[in-house]
């Protein structure tokens, strides 16, 4: 008996050592704050205790009771979680893409090719096939991979990335980019991931929520939303998050990245409103995780707080990473939207669409198709 117990007790140890090693090891979980970071940071007021926190502090726990209904949904619930088959995707229209008109390239979930000025912009370009540091665990695309894609693409003048969660931030799309990407903008720590990926750090520009930078004649600022960060077990909230804006000669546009409702959006529509084009958020929600992700409802009525004058929902049409149905998100948008009077565009994942402050996209419920 004493001889079985030894041997249970050093398998235990071989799997946690493996564990910390894979966890250590393995690139696809970034890079690490450092000391005199953190001591930067420390100046901040959105940085407490050793990590960032929201302007609304948010409490996170959810409960052993939430806990087990998530697990129970997760198991028997869920009815129309994902397509009966794969996502078509429409052709690029690379043609359109390097057109000197202003225009936006849905690649689902949150992924948008921006021209503006004739630059090139990648908004958190997820394209791998798994929101998760493993393929055999955690939600894949409903669509074919669009890695692929990266191959076709032109020289990519900037990617902005909102935070680094796996469904934002992906190793092997980074990979791939890295090589035609000449710059980099990031809330501040997320740098640490992409140079432990290879990208030099002269091509990455950090900012905190309100900070703005100028590049190529367009001007950026990183603005505040409430959410969270991290990629292991013991990050959580040590890098920022956070939303875009971006104003040009022609569009001013705005990109809200994850996050929960509350007076951020107004204050970001009185600094920097109004707005030809918004993407918001509200497609993962669940009144457990209130605080995190907005509902459809609340993600139109952020759309007229900051002052927008078009919308698209994003954080749709690729993974499954809630409970709801997977045309839930945009069913409801488009209700919402038509009582508040609000133009929302929902065209095809893979189809550019031009920006101008008139847009008139048909919405042709491309998702019941």
């Amino acid at each position: 008996m004493k001889r079985i117990m030894l041997y249970l007790l050093i398998i235990v140890v071989v799997v946690c050592v493996a564990g910390l090693l894979f966890l250590k090891l393995n690139p696809v979980f970034g890079g690490s704050v450092s000391k005199q970071q953190k001591e930067a940071f420390s100046k901040l007021d959105n940085y407490v205790d050793g990590k960032f926190e929201n302007e609304v502090p948010a409490k996170m726990d959810m409960g052993i009771s939430n806990i087990f209904s998530m697990l129970k949904e997760m198991i028997v619930g869920g009815k129309d979680r994902n397509p009966s088959g794969q996502l078509p995707i429409s052709p690029i229209d690379w043609e359109a893409i390097h057109s000197e008109q202003d225009s936006l390239t849905w690649l689902g979930h949150s992924a948008y090719i921006l021209s503006m000025d004739n630059k090139k912009i990648l908004l958190d370009p997820m394209l791998g096939r798994v929101a998760s540091p493993v393929t055999w665990v955690g939600s894949k695309r409903y669509s074919e991979d669009l890695l692929p894609l990266i191959d076709k693409m032109p020289q990519i003048d900037a990617v902005l990335l909102t935070h680094d969660h796996y469904d934002h931030l992906d190793y092997p799309s980074i990979q791939k980019l890295k090589s035609k990407v000449n710059h980099f903008f990031v809330p501040l720590g997320v740098g640490n991931h992409l140079t432990r990926w290879g990208v030099p750090q002269e091509n990455i520009t950090e900012l905190n929520w309100w900070d703005e930078t100028e590049y190529e004649g367009l001007k950026l600022a990183l603005t505040p939303s409430k959410h969270f960060s991290g990629r292991g077990l013991w990050d959580r909230n040590s890098t920022l998050w956070g939303g875009w804006v971006i104003l040009g000669k022609q569009t001013r546009f705005y990109s809200s990245g994850d996050g929960g409702y509350d007076a951020h959006f107004k204050a970001i529509g009185k600094k920097y409103g109004p707005f030809d084009m918004t993407l918001i958020e509200g497609g993962q929600y669940d009144k457990r995780w209130s605080w995190v992700h907005m509902t459809p409802e609340e993600a139109v009525q952020a759309h007229l707080d900051v002052n927008g004058k078009n919308m698209k929902l994003m954080h749709w049409g690729a993974f499954t990473l809630a409970y709801h149905s997977w045309t839930d998100p945009i069913d409801r948008a488009i209700v919402a939207a038509e009582k508040a009077n609000v133009n929302l565009i929902a065209p095809p994942i893979g189809e550019t669409v031009p920006l101008t402050r008139e847009m008139s996209v048909p919405i042709t419920s491309w998702w019941k198709q």
